[in-house]
């Protein structure tokens, strides 16, 4: 099967003025086929004469000019005025007329400074044409006709200006976009460095504090230090994953995957068991391969529940309830004492409220707070399947 024809590179590479040059050229050919003669644009009463001597240099002036009407309007705008002026008062009334309307829609769209002063010297420079015509036609053209070509040239200018606007509006629509994409971008990755970061950092400043009681039990020491580094190493090896998804040319043969791999979940918890914090974790069924993006939201609501657990309710039992369905991920993280709905104070509030919206944005639900029995139970339900 044929694809759409698409326009030659080549052309495109071109000069502006070369691109537009084709159309005055055409437009100049036009006036000089005999069939066309006498048809062009016409105001005032002026009677059609042959071409002569001066008509080459006339419609030439009226023509060429076009090919500068994107990149010099003004001056384009300038020269096609005066060739059409010549025109109409030698009584050529050729094709090359349509040159005006032109050059005024690309003034109108394409004239930076000045606006206003060119339109008020073009509509003053049309009062002297309009009453030079009316006396070598001998009155034969009515003031309203004048007033209706006028018009005329008044709504050419105005299609410029609304291509103008228009264009204008569109390029102001992909600057918020792409401002907007670069600001959830920065969302986004704050909020992965936000889980990683925290998570792990906070394991280590409890796992120090609690070295520093040991000094009299060596055994206990080198195990709450080897925990200290292996927290580190974990949290490097995570900066470093995290890092390789920001870069472009990562994961381009393997599509660059941003679930965390199977067992993850367990390893998150023993990391927190070893940082004092006695958790109880269940996991039923089996992560699926199509579950999309939501492996991932589920690793960081237990990731980020237990990182509170640790700030807020360090020793407190806490219980991490996975459960893979077909169509969904149920994840339950219950922790006894008060727990913490929000930030701790000065925070960047990226904690559960960014969770919140992960979880919104799969389409799933979330909730985080006290429950009947005392408990601070963090709770999610993610859409399995979304690559969101």
């Amino acid at each position: 099967m044929i694809g759409p024809r698409r326009s030659p590179g080549w052309w495109h590479q071109l000069d502006v003025t070369v691109r537009d040059l084709p159309l005055g050229l055409l437009l100049l050919a036009g006036s000089f086929l005999p069939a066309l003669h006498g048809k062009g644009t016409q105001v005032g009463d002026l009677p059609t004469r042959p071409f002569d001597a001066l008509t080459i240099a006339v419609l030439g002036l009226e023509c060429l000019p076009l090919a500068g009407r994107r990149r010099w309007p003004a001056l384009s705008l300038a020269l096609v005025s005066a060739g059409f002026a010549v025109d109409q008062l030698r009584g050529y009334h050729s094709v090359a007329g349509t040159a005006l309307p032109l050059a005024l829609i690309s003034a109108g769209a394409h004239l930076e400074r000045h606006r206003r002063a060119g339109a008020l010297v073009l509509s003053a420079a049309y009062l002297p044409l309009a009453v030079a015509l009316y006396r070598l036609g001998s009155g034969g053209e009515t003031v309203s006709g004048f007033v209706t070509f006028y018009l005329a040239l008044v709504l050419a200018w105005g299609v410029g200006a609304w291509l103008r606007s228009t264009r204008a509006a569109e390029a102001e629509r992909r600057r918020r976009v792409a401002e907007d994409t670069r600001a959830a971008e920065r969302t986004r990755i704050a909020r992965e460095l936000h889980d990683v970061v925290t998570h792990h950092v906070t394991a280590m400043v409890v796992q120090a504090e609690a070295a520093r009681y040991l000094t009299g039990a060596p055994e206990r020491l080198d195990r709450t230090l080897t925990a200290v580094s292996d927290t580190g190493r974990r949290a490097i090896s995570d900066l470093r994953h995290l890092l390789d998804l920001l870069d472009p040319d990562h994961g381009t043969a393997t599509g660059g995957g941003r679930t965390p791999p199977a067992g993850r979940l367990l390893t998150l918890v023993e990391q927190t068991r070893r940082a004092g914090q006695p958790v109880e974790f269940t996991e039923e069924g089996t992560p699926s391969p199509s579950a999309g993006s939501a492996d991932l939201v589920a690793y960081r609501v237990v990731q980020e529940a237990l990182t509170n657990a640790l700030k807020y309710a360090h020793g407190s039992r806490t219980s991490v309830r996975v459960r893979h369905g077909g169509k969904e991920i149920t994840v339950e993280v219950g922790t006894d004492g008060p727990g913490s709905a929000t930030a701790s104070p000065g925070g960047s509030g990226r904690g559960l409220a960014g969770l919140r919206e992960r979880v919104a944005v799969l389409g799933g639900e979330f909730s985080a707070g006290p429950a009947d029995d005392g408990r601070f139970v963090v709770r999610a339900r993610i859409p399995a399947g979304s690559p969101a």
